[in-house]
């Protein structure tokens, strides 16, 4: 805290040069001495707080989330797919980086972290970024400058509607993806990462919510939403021409595990970085996402070692990528020995969501994205629910309170309802979304290209360019 005595000084000295008083955001001559010395006080004292070392780390994981999109997601998917495809694909990803940003300086920020209702934040209380500066906002991150804060959360907002593209590859038109993907981001994404994570959010423990639910960096916001909306999309839109009769083998496994090993690197910032600061809970949530992910992957290896008689590099490579979106909403809250126990749940389950459930049903989900993200995160939140250490988090033993009273959010059956519920309450929110959505995006032009645009490939008919010319 400054002295009386120190601040009455500088008062005078900006003063004194009215130009500097003024960059302080107020009017001098319409403020008394005490509200002119209280002001700089609260100027000075709240750059005081900003530790050096946390908003390194929330710098530096933001640009880890961002490498997860690109180029991470990008090559992942891209090998994915058939050659005539990969640019179309990539492009989903990658024009994200630019439409999503910018919506989320006008109004996305606000609508998910602005104070506003149970539901979604007021639109215009950040709009254009107004008020996001260099001061922390002690709600959400009260050691690093909110807009680091911001720039950490805008990189989840990108990259959450990129992994529904791994659902539609092959045959959605890019004119209607880009519709489909404003308005998804606008009234699905924005307003259930308010309910989440938003101060006074429906589902947020820690800041006034009424039904307490662990979600630590993503699990509904970002995996089951997508999962759930990517199932929905390939529905509507149909199976792909072909499918499944014709052989669809991946173009270049070789790039889909270069994009494995970045999504891998980059899930760190992803979690360890949802710690918002340099402690101990970032080292926690980060030996969580590792060890999560070990497991997965050799879950998945054996099953598909029993099942076919020998592992792919490809399942191996889906196994981790199980496991990383699994422990997800579990990361800062669970111990190692849960995150193993997690991610060898998770390889398993989602193993038999894309070997026998995605068969039985035969919808045409191109990559994986229901069967991997959103059956693996909703397996993370509900293991959650009897796994949550107060030891590891203390902040879950001591923090919630709802009508007054103190709430334990550690492991029990009480918790493993409230995790039930807000998982019911994203698939049904985000599924029923998507499909208004897609409909309203019909209204504008057809969702999916023509046959013979699809046969061709969407390289050639949506963006007039080659993956690779001979």
């Amino acid at each position: 805290m400054v002295d009386r005595h120190t601040a009455c000084i500088w008062v005078f000295a900006l003063l004194l040069f009215g130009s500097g008083a003024r960059s302080w955001g107020a009017d001098i001559s319409t403020l008394t001495l005490e509200a002119r010395v209280a002001q700089l006080e609260a100027k000075i004292n709240a750059a005081s707080a900003i530790n050096s070392g946390d908003n390194a780390w929330v710098l530096v994981s933001a640009a880890l989330v961002l490498m997860m999109t690109a180029p991470g997601l990008i090559l992942f998917y891209g090998g994915l797919v058939r050659t005539k495809n990969v640019l179309g694909t990539m492009m989903h990803s990658l024009i994200l980086m630019g439409v999503v940003s910018i919506l989320w300086v006008l109004f996305g920020y606000s609508m998910a972290f602005g104070e506003g209702n149970a539901f979604c934040g007021n639109p215009f209380t950040h709009f254009l970024l107004r008020g996001v500066g260099a001061a922390p906002n002690a709600d959400y991150a009260a050691t690093v400058p909110e807009q680091s804060f911001m720039l950490f959360q805008m990189m989840f907002a990108i990259i959450t509607p990129a992994l529904i593209s791994g659902a539609i590859a092959e045959r959605m038109k890019f004119s209607a993806y880009l519709v489909f993907t404003v308005l998804w981001v606008t009234f699905v994404y924005f307003p259930l990462a308010h309910m989440v994570w938003g101060k006074g959010g429906l589902f947020n423990w820690a800041l006034g919510g009424r039904v307490p639910v662990l979600d630590f960096a993503g699990g509904m916001v970002v995996h089951i939403s997508s999962g759930i909306s990517a199932l929905v999309c390939a529905l509507v839109l149909g199976k792909r021409l072909g499918y499944p009769r014709e052989p669809m083998p991946p173009h270049n496994v070789v790039l889909s595990l270069i994009g494995t090993g970045l999504l891998w690197v980059g899930w760190f910032g992803f979690n360890a970085g949802s710690a918002v600061s340099a402690g101990k809970l970032a080292s926690s949530a980060f030996a969580a996402t590792h060890f999560s992910a070990s497991a997965a992957a050799l879950s998945w290896a054996l099953c598909e070692w029993r099942q076919k008689g020998r592992p792919s590099v490809l399942g191996v490579a889906s196994g981790m990528v199980a496991g990383l979106a699994t422990i997800t909403p579990a990361s800062g809250f669970v111990s190692v020995p849960a995150a193993l126990l997690i991610g060898l749940v998770a390889g398993a389950a989602c193993y038999f969501a894309v070997s026998r459930l995605k068969a039985r049903f035969g919808y045409d989900d191109s990559l994986d994205v229901f069967g991997v993200h959103c059956l693996g995160s909703t397996v993370g939140m509900l293991m959650l629910g009897f796994l949550a250490n107060v030891q590891i988090n203390e902040a879950i033993g001591t923090t919630c309170r709802i009508n007054g009273q103190l709430l334990s959010l550690g492991g029990s059956p009480f918790q493993f309802l409230r995790q039930l519920q807000g998982v019911l309450f994203t698939l049904v929110f985000a599924a029923a979304g998507t499909f208004i959505i897609l409909k309203i995006t019909s209204v504008f032009g057809a969702l999916r290209v023509s046959e013979e645009d699809e046969t061709l490939g969407l390289d050639l008919s949506q963006h007039g360019e080659s993956a690779y010319n001979e």
